[in-house]
């Protein structure tokens, strides 16, 4: 269904090319086609799972689900984009444009996550067993078909607001051989019973657009009432087995890391599906400029 989908859109923009003067730039009306058939949605959004309410930030705009699906897998090329709560994103920004970023949201019912250790916590230490863990992981990766993944270091270092239950830190990623790192910037808001994820993937050039929005976005965020995390019952909730430092750590191979990989290489995607349809214009020029032709035993071919 989704390739599909994508079929449709795609020859819903050769048309409208063929539509416009031909020294129309291709890549560019691709995108502002591609982007004028999402419907982004203002004001607040219930999340589908029941789980809380998205106060749209001013500045953003929200992409539910299905759509974000296919953004993430029709347009950036992800493996899998289900699972998710939607994602929210710059106005400014879309998801075509070359500076191109958002925040993907999901929920984890990994339990309810003690915070005891978040004053304990050595991050120059953890960050080397993520580092460690990382270099591990790469033949795995490349198998898969994925970049060498190297995690540079902070983009900026965890941080724990106690009184709001969320935790938040941004991780700098090379992949490959490339000169240019990645940014994936990661908030956890508490619950009762879990965390809501939020990941920024972006470059490291979008961090301080990122860190300014990231107050925005946490107040976007609020549970239902039962949900929170003054809710939990030690009765008859579960405890998570994940404790803050376990949170940070996390998996390098997780969906957001391959996230990372494919977001910066938007306008590769681009260029490749504009040349495509450069390809078809000039076929279909061929086709109109061809020379009269005449009936030969019942079949049209050209003169010679």
């Amino acid at each position: 269904m989704k390739k599909l989908l994508a079929f449709i859109l795609c020859f819903s923009i050769f048309f409208s090319v063929l539509a416009q003067d031909h020294e129309v730039d291709s890549l560019q009306l691709f995108m502002e086609e591609m982007e004028a058939s999402l419907q982004y949605q203002k004001g607040d959004i219930p999340l589908e799972n029941g789980i809380g309410i998205l106060k749209v930030p001013d500045g953003f705009g929200y992409l539910d689900p299905k759509q974000t699906e296919f953004v993430l897998v029709d347009l950036w090329g992800n493996p899998d984009g289900t699972g998710t709560l939607g994602m929210i994103v710059p106005d400014n920004g879309g998801v075509m444009g070359e500076q191109a970023w958002a925040f993907i949201l999901t929920y984890e019912e990994m339990g309810f996550v003690k915070d005891d250790d978040a004053d304990d916590i050595d991050y120059n230490e953890l960050l080397s067993v993520i580092q460690d863990e990382a270099k591990e992981t790469n033949t795995e990766r490349m198998r898969l078909g994925y970049e060498a993944i190297e995690i540079v270091g902070w983009a900026a270092k965890p941080y724990y607001d106690q009184t709001k239950k969320v935790l938040h830190w941004a991780k700098e990623i090379r992949f490959g051989e490339s000169e240019e790192t990645t940014l994936n910037y990661n908030v956890r808001i508490l619950g009762r019973q879990g965390v809501v994820v939020l990941n920024a993937v972006a470059s490291m050039a979008d961090l301080p657009a990122v860190e300014e929005n990231i107050d925005p976005v946490l107040n976007a965020f609020s549970y239902s009432d039962g949900n929170r995390y003054a809710d939990f019952n030690p009765d008859i909730d579960e405890v998570a087995a994940w404790t803050i430092g376990g949170l940070v750590a996390g998996k390098v191979l997780a969906k957001a890391g391959i996230l990372a990989l494919l977001l910066k290489n938007i306008k590769l995607i681009g260029l490749g599906l504009a040349g495509l349809f450069a390809g078809i214009w000039k076929w279909y020029k061929r086709r109109t400029e061809l020379p009269s032709v005449r009936t030969i035993g019942g079949n049209d071919k050209p003169e010679a």
